[in-house]
Parts: C-alpha cells; structure tokens; sequence
C-alpha cells in the first residue's frame, strides 16, 4: 500500500514520468497477481485492473457494481459538479453529445475539417524547414473543437482559450495539494481564466440566437442553451461553461497526442510512412482539383486508420481511468469492497505481451480483418463509458495524416530521442522538432 497518506501515488506518477505508465502495473501484477492488485493512489485505497478480462468485467458492469469516479481534485477545476456530482454531470453531457457525435451528423462536418486542415497546414507548416510537431498538433485539435463545439474562429479569442489549457491538463490527476506554485493550484487558476472567456462567449451567443443570428442548431453550444432537463430547467451560464471547458480538453488533447506519435513514427519508419502516402495519395487521385474530403475518402483509409491504431497502442492517449466500487464484489476469488476505488489501466493492456505479442513493435497488421480480440484495445474505454467522441476522433486524425503526407515527408530533428512523458497523456519530452522535406509537384 505505499507509504502513509501519499500511498504509491509518487511511483505511479514516477513510471509516467519516466515514460514508461504500463510499468507500475504490469511490474505489481507479475509479483501480485496478473488479475487484480491492491495498493493506495490519489489519497484512496485501490484495486489496479490492467488485463482484458478485468476490462470486461469492469465495462459489463458499468453502474451494477462500479461506477465512474474522479480524484476529488478534479470537482475544484470543475466547480459547477459539486452541485450535483461529477457522475451526474457525466451523464447529463452524454445525452447531449449524442446527437451531434454520431456518424451520421459528424459527416456534415468533414468539409469543415478538410477545410481547416488546409488552413492549418498553410499557416504553420508550410515555407519552414521545421517544426516542432506537439504545439502544432494542439492548435490544429483545439481550432478543430471551438469550431465545431461552439463556432468560435476568431483566431485572437481562440488563441485566449489556449495559453492556460496546458496547466489546466496538467493539473487533472495532479496530487491535489493548492499551495501557490503547485501543478493543482495553477490548474485552478487556470480553469477560471478560461471560463470567464467562455461565460463571455455563452452571453454574446444568447443575444445572437434572439436576434435570429446564431441558429439553434449550429452546435453543441446553442443545443445547450435551449435545451432543458426533465423539469423544464434551462442550465446557467456558469455550468454550461463548465461543460464547454470539458469537451474542450477531451476535442483537444487525445487527438493532438495521437497526431503527435503518429508524425514520430511515421518519420522512424519509412515503409510504415510510405504505406500510408500511397494510399492517401490515391484517394487524392480520384478527386477533382480542389475537391474537398468527404465520408467516402475517409473509409478508404483503412491502411492509415490501422497505422493510427497501433500509435494509439504504443502511445496510448488516456492511460486509463478510475471507477468505485457501488457494492461488495468478488473478482477471480479476490473480494472487493464497497467503496474502493478501482483503477483501470489501458497500457497495462495494450503492452501485454500475451495480447500482443512483441509489444513494443510497431506493426499494424494487428488490426487487419476482424483486428485485436474484444477488450484487448482500449484506447478510448469501453461498455457504456465508451468515448463519445471516438468517431470525431477518426475523423480529425485521418484528415491530419492526408494533409501531413500529400505535402512532406520530415525526419526528426533528434534521431535517437525516444524519449516520452506522462502529464497527464503522453508526450514527446521535447515537443518532437522535425525537418520537413515538401513534395515537388
């Protein structure tokens, strides 16, 4: 159980800082037990899930005999959940989310992302000899997600949301601990800077829909300020910036990790990246000059999508998540009680090697056909807490890669710096600089 209070907090933290998240389980579970092992992280005590049979029975029973749970740091970056819960909120957010990130309605958006994409590219990669990958690939999920979640595109006030978004993510599962200085305490400050933009934002789109110049349905925005709940209530301002502020950082920050690892491998393997630029560039073939992407390019992605995968496998974006246990249970002949807290671990998983089999190769294969057996590849969870935004997250990473090879190919600027953090997610130590080679046309 670690030491008193802090329990093993620090070398959970320690592995991902190190690079390495997947060590502290799968190092407990070879001494412990390859099912289920207990020990105390953020101030709780815990049952570590990091195998696919424990994936499934955590996401089959979602809501019987576990629920979602959040370290109580995270209520202080997000006030407005203490009204209710955390849970609750969850809940409520889904339901909203539903219509607006189903296939059928993300379709109508591929234009605008190919269309930003192209903006993207032109103002920050193109004319330079390099770049470094990680800034960029935030600026292009983050305009992405204030586009499409709030139709916010003026660049100064996309650019005032940002700057403290960093701290912000952070601060997520830092040790709460508010004292000035600290990752939580700027994380704090950080979310009320960006919500006081939002709250602006939120009160200039109430007059443009009453007087008729915003649409009711443009966005996620607009359906949450005419939206009520089962007793006729209308949300307040404050709670739908909250709300705002959380779609922000999930449209943001997994898929600008995903874009980041898969610019790194792509420029590690040339046969992986010479794959992907022939199948993108006979997409790009049989289309007109000047024709945008559309629902049919995207699904003849298939060698890039599987490539994606397997970046998502080695750099998993959400390293896993906690939930509590709502009622004593027993897991292969372990008893967990009531109240404990149960952490589940994606990497654990994805670097098993009796899942899949020598981990840390990069091969893509893995996911051809019928791909990885249920439960095995978790990226972005699973039953009935599965990310909502999964197909959003095809969408941006796949309209990434086809702008990225149809107009270079780069190679990294450190080519022995493998090295990667956990702060929260994944990320290249030094923002990964590459060279970028352009096309000739």
């Amino acid at each position: 159980m670690g030491w008193p209070l802090v329990g093993e907090s620090l070398h959970f933290l320690w592995a991902g800082w190190k690079g390495h998240p997947e060590k502290f389980v799968l190092d407990r579970m070879a001494k412990y037990s390859s099912s289920v092992f207990r020990t105390h992280l953020v101030g709780e005590k815990a049952a570590v899930f990091g195998c696919a049979s424990g994936n499934k029975f955590l996401f089959s029973n979602e809501n019987k005999l576990v629920r979602v749970w959040f370290p109580s740091g995270i209520d202080r970056i997000f006030p407005s959940s203490t009204r209710s819960s955390s849970e609750e909120e969850g809940i409520k957010l889904r339901r909203m989310l539903h219509n607006f990130l189903k296939t059928e309605a993300l379709r109508r958006y591929i234009g605008k992302m190919d269309h930003m994409a192209q903006l993207h590219f032109a103002e920050g990669w193109e004319n330079k000899t390099q770049v470094v990958v990680l800034p960029l690939a935030k600026d292009y999920t983050f305009q992405l997600a204030c586009r499409l979640f709030a139709s916010v595109e003026d660049p100064q006030q996309v650019d005032r949301l940002s700057k403290p978004f960093n701290l912000l993510a952070s601060s997520l599962f830092a040790i709460p601990i508010d004292l000035p200085g600290t990752p939580f305490n700027k994380g704090i400050k950080a979310s009320k800077i960006v919500r006081q933009e939002l709250v602006s934002i939120i009160k200039q789109r109430k007059i443009d829909l009453a007087d008729g110049k915003a649409s009711p349905t443009q966005d996620i925005l607009s359906h949450m300020l005419l939206t009520s709940d089962e007793n006729g209530k209308f949300m307040q301002e404050f709670d739908i910036a909250d709300k705002i502020l959380g779609l922000l950082i999930g449209g943001r920050d997994s898929a600008s990790v995903a874009c980041t690892f898969i610019v790194k491998y792509l420029a590690e393997l040339p046969h992986i990246y010479d794959g992907v630029y022939n199948e993108q560039m006979d997409i790009l073939k049989s289309k007109a000059p000047g024709d945008s992407l559309n629902w049919e390019d995207l699904q003849k992605m298939k060698y890039s999508w599987n490539v994606a995968c397997e970046v998502m496998r080695l750099a998993t974006p959400v390293t896993g998540t906690f939930r509590e246990a709502i009622a004593d249970f027993s897991y292969k002949g372990y008893s967990i009680p009531k109240g404990f807290k149960l952490y589940w671990s994606a990497t654990a998983t994805h670097k098993n090697p009796e899942i899949f089999p020598e981990p840390e190769k990069f091969d893509p294969s893995r996911f051809q056909g019928a791909g990885p057996a249920p439960y095995t590849f978790v990226p972005f969870g699973g039953g009935p807490r599965m990310c909502p935004g999964l197909e959003y997250a095809r969408f941006e990473i796949l309209v990434f890669m086809h702008h990225l090879v149809k107009r270079f190919k780069f190679e990294k600027v450190i080519p022995n710096d493998g090295k990667f953090v956990v702060d929260p997610m994944p990320i290249p130590a030094k923002g990964l600089p590459i060279r970028l080679f352009p096309h000739q046309n």
